[in-house]
């Protein structure tokens, strides 16, 4: 008996895993192709975004009503402000991945980890042991070979990635900071905030779009293969909310971060394969240092852990939420965010 349950636990948990890769690598290839001038030139990155947030608080509201998650008390100006954050962050995102390459966007998102660092610094006066700050470098030498060898990069890709990098890594610490003031975990955080999110984005979306691309939502003539693409990002968006919050207690901090490099292996080998036609020996140069120093980054901060507060359960959805590549829920909408 005690088998069958081992057995059974061991398929739920290779289901969850390959549940949140497949969703998380899936929603950056389908935006990709949805966004891109090469693929259906949808240029309307945050009303894309809105669309990801009604269907995102449609499940919370169902999982409020069914009892499979309890709301809790926040402040409506503190859900204001994260909201804020939060539609920055993933309006950027989305606009980075339509104006660069596949490659570019997936390791400028690496760069969040010294950034998170800084900020975490400058605002709460952490400070990191030495192996962290040589993981950090290492980090940075490895985006900054592969922002210089980049081909495809450009001035207002660039800013994009720059706005979503600082953007996103305010809004972790943020993620950090309620859960730990309002003890509520990261679907429940979620749900509070989507429904606020998909409100103010569908409402200002169209005008934001237009301000930075220049083009009516109206006049987008949408075919059914673009229609397609937006239901497909859509529920992606959905299964890697749902996803991430299935893997949060199953796994622990080291094999979620595991989980993490993998995706990001697997978008940085599908976006070379599917949208980018070059592909230099220095730009696998960069992202193999910017991915190894990701690795040593995660480790070095592991190890700096007690036992104890490592084998805490709560103390690992802490140091999931600080994980770079679509560790929270709200990083991996990031792409629906908004989204991995």
């Amino acid at each position: 008996m005690e088998a069958e349950k081992k057995h059974s636990s061991a398929v739920s948990n290779v289901g969850a895993w390959a549940m949140n890769v497949i969703s998380s690598v899936g929603l950056i290839m389908a935006n990709k192709q949805l966004m891109s001038p090469t693929g259906h030139a949808f240029a309307f990155a945050t009303t894309l975004t809105g669309f990801h947030f009604c269907t995102t608080a449609l499940i919370g509201l169902v999982s409020n009503a069914t009892g499979y998650t309890t709301k809790k008390n926040v402040p409506l100006w503190e859900l204001l402000w994260f909201s804020v954050v939060a539609n920055t962050s993933i309006t950027a995102m989305n606009l980075s991945l339509m104006l660069n390459s596949v490659g570019f966007y997936q390791i400028s998102k690496l760069s969040m980890i010294p950034v998170v660092c800084f900020l975490e610094w400058l605002l709460n006066g952490k400070h990191y042991s030495s192996k962290v700050k040589m993981a950090v470098v290492v980090v940075v030498i490895g985006v900054g070979v592969c922002t210089v060898t980049d081909v495809k990069i450009n001035a207002h890709g660039f800013l994009c990635a720059c706005v979503a990098v600082l953007s996103t890594s305010l809004q972790q610490i943020s993620i950090g900071s309620l859960q730990k003031k309002y003890s509520i975990g990261s679907f429940e955080l979620l749900s509070q905030t989507a429904p606020i999110q998909a409100l103010s984005l569908l409402l200002l979306g169209p005008f934001v779009d237009y301000f930075l691309t220049g083009k009516l939502l109206a006049s987008y003539k949408i075919s059914s293969a673009a229609f397609f693409f937006i239901v497909l990002s859509c529920s992606l968006a959905v299964f890697c909310n749902i996803s991430q919050y299935l893997c949060i207690g199953r796994f622990s901090a080291v094999s979620f971060q595991v989980l993490g490099h993998m995706k990001t292996v697997c978008v940085l080998i599908l976006g070379w394969m599917l949208f980018d036609s070059e592909l230099t020996l220095k730009n696998i140069l960069g992202m193999s240092i910017a991915v190894n120093g990701m690795i040593i980054y995660s480790w070095a901060v592991e190890g700096d852990k007690p036992m104890q507060y490592r084998k805490d359960a709560t103390s690992d959805v802490k140091v999931l939420i600080k994980q770079v590549d679509g560790s929270s829920l709200l990083k991996d909408v990031e792409l629906g965010k908004s989204q991995g």
